[in-house]
């Protein structure tokens, strides 16, 4: 991916370094140099994305040329070519976008069953949009410590349903680390986003992972049962023995992208190989004749749930078109 070059004016070119991203707060950003040596920067100009409309045009994850300008301050000046990247909606109707990490091994999303509960809706936009930018992905069901007899046999059908697909789905407890080691194996080596909607216990989670990482911990709501945000900012945290994971605020809803209506069942990997049987390659599997999706989900071949998060997809790409044409 090509990045516009930033306004060069203050700028020396006698000293310059590459580096990850570990930090953004959204107006500043810590660069860990190739050397080793962790920089505070900014950016300085027009600095965007060529293609990408983004509230974040640097993302924590992103590999950077640092420069020291003549004030002997350090600027941001160059994003190097990206090999994937995950992002979502600013919000539904928007066509901005916000990139949550770049040059990632892989995507965990943290769910919890109660208190939060996390909508299957929001779980496979998520694996979508994962699937759209090469991503691959897993999922961790927290707060194993909770479960009583109805809670597991909801988290044995998720994990049926999603490990037949191809998603690798872990049983865990932050609080008790019962099910971290299982965990922390995965994610040996890579670098991870961890995500998860708000209160699922993401940070209790990275401060198991990591001895001495002492993330905040926030406390649910009584009257809604949702979480309260505890990261502000996004951060690259290195895990023993190699690796790293990148932790960002809680995901309150989760926006696709602009996903082309056509292209949207690639990214539900079970309902694209069923679609391959369809009397018309450009079928939209919402009861065209010959169409081979709809009796697998009739037959349970197919999730209803999965088919049902395809749906709302597509019925928010219309209300999208239908609110550009508007305005």
């Amino acid at each position: 991916m090509q990045t516009d070059s930033p306004s060069q004016e203050g700028l020396s070119n006698d000293e310059k370094r590459e580096g990850t991203v570990v930090k953004n707060t959204g107006s500043s950003y810590i660069v860990r140099t190739d050397e080793g040596e962790e920089i505070p920067c900014r950016i300085k100009g027009n600095f965007r994305i060529k293609g990408i409309r983004t509230t974040n045009p640097v993302a924590t994850g992103d590999r950077v040329v640092v420069t020291k300008s003549a004030e002997d301050a350090d600027y941001i000046t160059e994003i190097l070519p990206r090999r994937n990247y995950i992002i979502r909606r600013a919000s539904n109707l928007s066509k901005e976008s916000h990139i949550l990490a770049s040059n990632l091994d892989l995507a965990m999303l943290v769910i919890s069953l109660a208190n939060p509960m996390t909508p299957t809706t929001f779980i496979d936009r998520f694996l979508a949009t994962a699937e759209a930018y090469n991503v691959p992905a897993a999922i961790a069901i927290n707060k194993k410590d909770t479960w009583d007899e109805g809670d597991l046999e909801l988290a044995e059908a998720l994990r049926v349903l999603y490990t037949q697909i191809g998603y690798p789905v872990y049983f865990v407890s932050a609080a008790t680390g019962d099910g971290v080691d299982a965990i922390r194996e995965e994610l040996q080596g890579k670098v991870t986003l961890l995500a998860g909607n708000s209160g699922v216990g993401k940070s209790s989670l990275i401060n198991a992972l990591i001895p001495g990482a002492e993330l905040r911990t926030g406390a649910i709501s009584d009257i809604h049962h949702t979480g309260t945000h505890t990261t502000t900012f996004s951060e690259m945290l290195s895990l023993p023995g190699g690796g790293a994971v990148i932790d960002i605020p809680g995901v309150k809803g989760f926006g696709t992208i602009d996903f082309e209506e056509a292209e949207v069942s690639h990214y539900f990997p079970e309902i694209f190989r069923k679609g391959a049987d369809c009397r018309y390659g450009n079928c939209k599997h919402t009861g065209e004749p010959g169409c081979a999706v709809v009796p697998a989900v009739e037959n349970h071949e197919i999730s209803q749930s999965r088919y049902a998060s395809y749906l709302s997809i597509l019925e928010e790409l219309k209300d999208a078109e239908k609110y550009r044409k508007a305005y």
